[in-house]
């Protein structure tokens, strides 16, 4: 994993629980981290969290959904750093208005709510890749690596756009493989990881209740996990590391699963 050193990865949402403890994984192998982030404290905590494992980068305050932000971010990096050879797009999570209850049905689920979820997840996706993925397509090397879900995957109850967005991330990473592949370079790979269950500040609403105690839907995601346990941050580090090196020279285009079993199990 040594041929990671001094490669710059630049991580979108990096601020963020996972994100952040993949910047930091990535750190400890010497990668330089570009930490974006819409709060730019998160931003700066994450980059703190890079130094304090031994590595450096830049902490930056941008909007996926803005292609002004994005320019100015991939400015930064290349008068900073010469290049972009990683991107990361981790941006993207639920909203609770875009979460049916039984109280709001699907039928009055706020437009608003859906839209805000879906351009969080896709656009602030393909907007990034447009914007890093042509620095790469410059010097026809680098991986991109999405961040999908396992509601992708096997979809969830309640979480309608989440998991109808999460889809069109693989699908287009599927896309976006072949096209770089083809039009540009097979040096560009483009890859995704889709997490299982992992405790954020997004889904512990749905997960835990006031008292820390597993919800009912906490409980039968704990049920259909054969490992029988909601993932850490860390879980992520070790497949984002071989995704992103040499190891993987020959991968692209798939969807690595990281859910404890989840997809495996039938429930029987």
């Amino acid at each position: 994993m040594g041929e990671l050193a001094g490669k710059v990865a630049v991580i979108t949402g990096g601020g963020g629980v996972l994100c952040s403890a993949i910047a930091e994984g990535l750190a400890r192998e010497g990668v330089l981290a570009v930490v974006l982030d819409l709060a730019e404290d998160k931003a700066q905590g994450a980059l703190e969290r890079v130094r304090k494992a031994g590595g450096d980068g830049l902490a930056i305050k941008a909007n996926v959904l803005s292609r002004d932000d994005l320019q100015a971010a991939l400015d930064k990096t290349l008068s900073t750093y010469g290049r972009v050879d990683f991107l990361i797009n981790g941006a993207g999570g639920n909203h609770p208005r875009a979460t049916t209850s039984p109280e709001v049905p699907f039928f009055e689920l706020p437009e608003e709510a859906l839209r805000f979820v879906f351009d969080l997840n896709f656009m602030g996706t393909l907007l990034a890749c447009q914007v890093f993925g042509g620095a790469m397509a410059e010097r026809e090397e680098g991986v991109i690596l999405n961040v999908a879900s396992m509601a992708a995957i096997r979809p969830l109850t309640r979480i309608p756009a989440y998991s109808a967005a999460k889809a069109a991330v693989i699908n287009f990473t599927q896309w976006l493989a072949v096209h770089m592949a083809q039009e540009y370079s097979p040096r560009i790979r483009v890859v995704a990881i889709a997490p299982g269950f992992f405790l954020t500040e997004q889904n512990r609403f749905l997960l835990q209740d006031e008292q820390g105690e597993l919800t009912p839907r906490g409980r039968q995601i704990i049920d259909h996990t054969p490992m029988g346990r909601f993932g850490t941050p860390a879980d992520l580090v070790g497949a984002v590391r071989w995704l992103l090196s040499p190891a993987a020279s020959f991968v692209t285009g798939v969807v690595i699963p990281i859910d404890g079993g989840f997809s495996a199990y039938s429930g029987v």
